[in-house]
């Protein structure tokens, strides 16, 4: 499978001609481009940063083949293309292309008590690629490639350190690392990393460039 990191939490998988786009957020500011060869949309919960609604609706409204999953939750934003979006839970399968896709967790993880819990997803890709979204849910599956928030309002290091030994991958990717500085991905990488809490290489894919796990 190859996977294009884009700007946060934003990834784009491709494999044997299928290509699924996962959180094209308000952080992307290529996202029209970035759906453009997609046939279809994940979204993993609301929040601006992982759900960019113009260009979103633009692209449905552009290709009525396109198709978008996200939390229920979302179906007033795409109102206007009810047809084009299904809404997804914990335990739905999906079939996109040549690509499977489990549905894993509930919610987003508690920013604070006086802000409102969302609906929150994970997507597990082939059995292998999870996304997690903004939550460090673990799900009961094996995830050889863990895509690992690093940043955030809503967690910190010592948590990413302990969902990985959970999760137990064989790789992690970072994503939603935008809020961090230059100097706090360097921290990210030693105590996240092979030498630090995980035994495992932080591996930092540069936006708009690609791996293939």
């Amino acid at each position: 499978m190859k996977l294009t990191k884009y700007e946060h939490a934003c990834v784009v998988a491709e494999k044997d001609g299928t290509s699924i786009v996962i959180d094209p957020g308000a952080f992307s500011a290529g996202a029209a481009g970035i759906i453009a060869g997609a046939e279809a949309i994940l979204i993993t919960h609301e929040h601006m940063d992982h759900v960019n609604e113009g260009a979103i609706n633009e692209a449905l409204a552009a290709r009525p083949d396109l198709r978008v999953y996200a939390p229920a939750g979302l179906g007033t934003v795409f109102a206007a293309h009810q047809d084009q979006f299904t809404p997804v839970a914990a335990g739905d399968e999906l079939t996109v292309g040549s690509l499977a896709v489990s549905v894993h967790g509930t919610q987003h993880a508690v920013i604070h008590p006086d802000i409102p819990a969302v609906a929150n997803v994970g997507y597990l890709l082939d059995g292998g690629v999870y996304h997690p979204g903004d939550a460090y849910f673990v799900p009961d599956a094996t995830v050889s490639v863990l895509l690992l928030p690093t940043s955030g309002p809503w967690m910190k290091i010592g948590e990413a350190a302990d969902y990985v030994r959970a999760v137990r991958p064989q790789q992690i990717i970072q994503i939603h690392e935008l809020l961090l500085s230059d100097i706090g991905l360097q921290l990210a990488g030693a105590i996240l990393g092979e030498q630090g809490l995980t035994g495992l290489p932080l591996t930092s894919i540069p936006a708009g460039q690609s791996l293939t796990v």
